[in-house]
Parts: structure tokens; C-alpha cells; sequence
């Protein structure tokens, strides 16, 4: 499967889930706005998300993936197979222990997380016992990110990144179902995401049942311990544990700083980070994901060149998606916010406070997608030392600036510092890959970004005056009924689409027919010559 075509099936699959996870979104805005039970649930469910992308979808994948894929190449299927296996079950023992010292250890934690609970007893007792309801998923989705990977290594992104849809809608259910239940409505959407997780196994079971691949546990853990294999494959995964969850430690530091902020603030940055992770998640993962196991392939077989094409169009696709993203973002934060979230206990200040937010998150998202797309560059050589040293750095940034720039902004200086250490690390990046030689970033390339971003900004320009047009027609078009709303929102999306289409077609930055052959591009012959 090309690079391109594997980006548009996973990035397809998530937008799916996104698109749910936007309905999750907007029942909890309206079960528990954005106050004090919101802010523990947010803490809560943080926790174990956080480890699932350091462990799970960070270190253990970024250093599993390319060993599998290397085992897929020099010693065929079942070799393969039966180190995932092996692998599987020292994570599942390790991750067991972890959870059950840390369902002891959850008082400690949470006020490491969240430090401004402290001044409110009630709040901090309440994301205790939520966090300890929570924590176990990440047992069970660390298990579903290797189930992911042995998928992904065998050109199947479909089953994995529709997985998440699940969770999605197991908090939805849960609100009618367990929330009557629960001594508040956090509590039973609480139950819902460990839940969740475990029906996430078996529905990735089902896909692995598929492709004929049977992951059998290893009881033997002690002598595993002594495998080579799985002793290198710890050795990677230590200083991967930083190096691909720069973003996710990012959002952390955000946490625990704008926990002094005051309440509702942990909640306001959490909805702006969602509208954030549509285009994150769909182009900035789905290019990771997809990029990692090509990538891997190409370099074992020494095909640097093909792998340095590779790496121009993943770095190209990014940019694509995510600048206009961005500059969309940013006009139309506040009305996204508003029809989204201002209903239930979600109000109008809510709305004000998480779009200041968006457009301040919004600044970084290219930063981060490039990232994501530079990474596996290093992941794909088995180099998880290098990222690790970026992302020390770029955490210290972001916790100085967060600190400095709290204090004048609040919650939108935490935001402002989170997008302003992403720049940080993509000038990392760039100059560690051209450092070692594994990549440059072209005259060409620098080219077409240049273009994409001066169509972005017509479109935002266009986007802009048609809302205002829009304000003067209806008498602030925010204020009318849902039935007038939507469509208009729906409307301002469409002419965004179509006007950077438009303009990127005008510039010659956009081969509309290029895009529908890489689309029925197939085979590994593909892969090389026209991804």
C-alpha cells in the first residue's frame, strides 16, 4: 500500500472516530460543563492517556514497529508473529504491576497532576477515586496499541484507527445508562472508558483472526526477560518513553500549571485541545502511523533514496492538511465552540474562554504534524535516543514559557506556550535529520509550503469576510436558531475547502489528478514511485 493511500485509509477511519468523538464531546459539555466535576473527569481521564501514549502509542510502538516489520522481512510471518507475542505478554505483566502501584499511589499522583486542587478538598478526593476508576484502560489499550501495530505492519490500518470509535461511543451510552446510577454523572463515564478498553481487544482480536495471526500469551515471562530481542526492544523503548509523547507531556505540564489557574480552566483547555486533535489526529497520526512501517521497509532493504522521497511527501502532506487547518481554526474558533459546546451547563463565557484557547492552540498545529511526520525518521533507523534529547528540551521550554506566560494570560498563555515550544522541537528536528544525514529539507519542498500557505491565508481572508457578512445579514448569525446555525457553519467549511482548492490549483501548489492516482495506487512498487 502507498504512503498516500495508507495516510487516506487511516486518516479516514479517524476522522470517523474524531466526528464521534466531537458527539462525546458535546454530551459531556452538556452533563458537566465546565466546573469543578469536570475538571476532576478531565484529570481522571488524562491519567491513563497519557501513559497509553508515552508506553502504549509512543515508546512501545515506535520501538515494536520496526522490529516487527525487520521480522516480517528477514525471517517471514510466523517468527513475526511469535515475537509479538512474546512482547505482548512481558507488556501485559509489566503494565499490570504498574496499575496496581499506581491505584495505590493515586493520592500522590493527582496532586502531582492537578497541584491547585489542593485548596479544594472535595474536588481533589472526587479526581482520586475517578482516576482510580479510569486507570486500568491503560492495561487494556496498551494492549490494543501492539494489537494496533502487528495490524499496521501488515499494511492494515482500517480495524485500528476505527478502534477509538468505540470509546467514543461507550461514554456516550454510558450517560444514559450508568450516570442515574453514579454518585455523579463523572462516575459512571468513568466506567465507561475502562470498559471500553477491554471491548477494544477483542474487537482488534477479530481483525488479527482476520489476516491469520494468533497472539498466544507467554507464561514464561522470566526467561523472556533474557530473549535478546525483547531485552533490545526495552533498550528502545526506555528513551522512547520521551521522545514520541512530546506532545501528550506537553499537555500535561498544561494540566498541572493551569490547575493554579482557577476552575473551569483545566476544562476549557481540554475542549480547545479536542477541537485541536481533529486535524492532529487525523493528518499528524495518521501520517506517523502509516510513514513508520513504509519508512522501515525501505531503509532495511537500503532504498535510501525511495526513503528520502518518502520522507518529502509525508513532510508535504502535512503540510497540506494542516496549515489551511490552522488558518481555519483560527477564524472560525469561536463559532466551532460555540455550536458545538454552548448548551446544558456549558455557557457563553465557557465558549469565550475555550476559543481564546483554539486560536492559541491552532498556532502550533503544523509544528506538530510536521513533527509527526519527521519522527519515524529516527524510529525507523531504531534511534529512540535522539528524540528523547529534543523532547527534555522542548519540555523545558514549554514549562518555562507556560510559567511566564500564565501569569499576564492565564489559560491562554498555557496554550500560547504549548504552540510556541512546537517550534521548538520542529527546528529540532530539521537540523538533527540534516546533522546525521538521513534527510534535508529541500529548496522544492520549502517551495510548496511556501504556497500552501499563502492559499491558506486567501482562504482565511475569503472565511472571514463571508462570517462577517454573515453577522451584518442576520444580526449576529451566533445568536439564531440551531436550524440556521448548522447550515451556516456547514456552509463557511465547504467555501473554506473549496476556496483553498481553488487557489492551490490556481498556483499549480495542487495535482487534483495526482491525487486521484495515488488514490488507486497499489503494491509496494506504488509506494516507491508515486507516494
Amino acid at each position: 500500500m502507498s504512503l498516500f493511500k495508507s495516510i487516506a485509509t487511516f486518516g479516514g477511519f479517524t476522522l470517523i472516530s474524531r466526528i464521534t468523538g466531537f458527539l462525546r464531546d458535546m454530551v459531556l459539555a452538556n452533563f458537566l460543563g465546565a466546573g469543578a466535576i469536570s475538571d476532576a473527569f478531565f484529570v481522571a481521564f488524562k491519567l491513563p492517556n497519557l501513559f497509553r501514549s508515552l508506553f502504549a502509542e509512543g515508546a512501545f510502538t515506535t520501538a515494536f514497529v520496526p522490529m516487527l516489520s525487520h521480522k516480517l522481512v528477514t525471517d517471514g510471518k510466523e517468527q513475526a508473529v511469535t515475537f509479538a507475542s512474546q512482547a505482548i505478554s512481558v507488556l501485559a505483566v509489566f503494565l499490570t504491576v504498574f496499575v496496581i502501584i499506581m491505584e495505590f499511589c493515586m493520592p500522590w499522583v493527582v496532586e502531582i497532576m492537578a497541584p491547585g486542587f489542593s485548596s479544594d478538598p472535595e474536588k481533589m478526593s472526587l479526581s482520586i477515586e475517578l482516576s482510580r476508576i479510569t486507570f486500568p484502560f491503560l492495561l487494556f489499550i496498551s494492549i490494543v496499541s501492539f494489537q494496533s501495530g502487528i495490524l499496521n505492519s501488515f499494511g492494515k490500518f482500517a480495524g485500528p484507527a476505527a478502534a477509538p470509535v468505540i470509546l467514543n461511543l461507550m461514554m456516550i451510552i454510558s450517560v444514559f445508562i450508568f450516570v442515574p446510577l453514579g454518585e455523579t454523572p463523572a462516575h459512571g463515564i468513568s466506567w465507561s472508558v475502562t470498559i471500553a478498553g477491554l471491548v477494544e481487544i477483542f474487537w482488534l482480536s477479530w481483525f488479527l483472526r482476520g489476516i491469520d495471526v494468533k497472539v498466544k500469551p507467554q507464561t514464561n515471562i522470566l526467561q523472556l526477560l533474557k530473549n535478546s530481542e525483547i531485552i533490545t526492544l526495552f533498550k528502545r523503548i526506555a528513551p522512547g518513553v520521551l521522545g514520541a509523547g512530546v506532545y501528550q507531556i506537553n499537555m500535561v505540564v498544561d494540566t498541572i500549571i493551569v490547575s493554579l489557574v482557577g476552575t473551569g480552566a483545566i476544562s476549557w483547555l481540554y475542549y480547545a485541545n479536542r477541537i485541536q486533535q481533529l486535524p492532529l489526529g487525523v493528518v499528524g497520526a495518521a501520517i506517523s502511523v502509516a510513514l513508520l512501517p513504509i519508512l522501515s521497509h525501505h531503509l532495511k532493504a537500503g532504498e535510501q533514496e525511495q526513503a528520502n522521497h518518502i520522507q518529502d511527501k509525508a513532510v508535504e502532506y502535512g503540510a497540506l492538511m494542516s496549515i489551511p487547518a490552522m488558518v481555519a481554526l483560527i477564524v472560525l474558533a469561536y463559532p466551532i465552540i460555540d455550536i458545538l459546546f454552548h448548551h446544558g451547563r456549558f455557557t457563553q463565557e465557557d465558549s469565550i474562554m475555550t476559543a481564546q484557547a483554539v486560536i492559541a492552540y491552532s498556532i502550533g498545529l503544523p509544528s506538530y504534524v510536521m513533527v509527526k511526520a519527521l519522527a519515524p525518521n529516527f524510529f525507523a533507523r531504531g534511534d529512540t535516543k535522539t528524540p528523547v534529547k529534543y523532547s527534555i528540551i522542548v519540555m523545558l521550554a514549554n514549562l518555562v514559557l507556560s510559567i511566564g506566560l500564565m501569569i499576564p494570560f492565564g489559560h491562554v498563555g498555557v496554550a500560547t506556550a504549548t504552540s510556541l515550544a512546537s517550534f521548538v522541537s520542529l527546528y529540532q528536528y530539521l537540523r538533527g535529520l540534516k546533522k546525521r544525514g538521513y534527510w534535508t529539507y529541500t529548496k522544492a519542498l520549502n517551495i510548496k509550503i511556501l504556497k500552501i500557505t499563502f492559499c491558506s491565508v486567501v482562504m482565511g481572508a475569503i472565511l472571514y469576510l463571508t462570517e462577517y457578512g454573515c453577522d451584518l445579514l442576520f444580526n449576529n448569525w451566533l445568536q439564531t436558531s440551531y436550524a440556521i446555525k448548522i447550515p451556516l457553519l456547514g456552509g463557511l467549511c465547504v467555501l473554506g475547502v473549496a476556496s483553498f482548492l481553488i487557489m492551490a490549483k490556481l498556483t499549480k501548489t495542487l495535482d487534483i489528478a495526482e491525487i486521484l492516482k495515488l488514490l488507486k495506487s497499489k503494491g509496494k512498487k506504488n509506494a516507491q514511485n508515486q507516494a
